[in-house]
């Protein structure tokens, strides 16, 4: 990656967490990264200080820790994050992480 430690130990810990709900494709792209199951359930553009991200949610879910919430369409909603430290991903960015998972396998589709 060639970015500062504190930059990869904050992509590890994401992937450490996205991976606690199952099995989970890294597809790197020429301007981010994302995280797959059926389908992306979250990115990440890795800066030099700092990690920006999203995670798809299939409900608008209000926090002051998302930077902009972007609605597509009823059940498709993109939250948007930075990281700068590793210690800012604790529980409940792990359950964010968790639902968008379930998005990711699409099944809410299957309701």
């Amino acid at each position: 990656m060639g970015k500062p430690k504190s930059v990869r130990d904050i992509f590890d810990k994401l992937l450490r967490v996205a991976k606690q709900s199952g099995p989970v494709t890294v597809l790197p792209e020429k301007t981010r990264i994302a995280f797959q199951v059926r389908m992306s359930f979250a990115a990440f553009v890795i800066r030099r200080n700092w990690v920006d991200g999203h995670v798809v949610l299939a409900r608008r879910l209000e926090n002051p820790r998302f930077r902009r919430i972007e609605t597509f369409s009823p059940r498709n909603h993109l939250h948007a994050f930075r990281f700068t430290h590793v210690d800012e991903i604790d529980a409940e960015v792990a359950a964010w992480f968790a639902e968008a998972y379930r998005v990711g396998e699409q099944l809410q589709l299957k309701r």
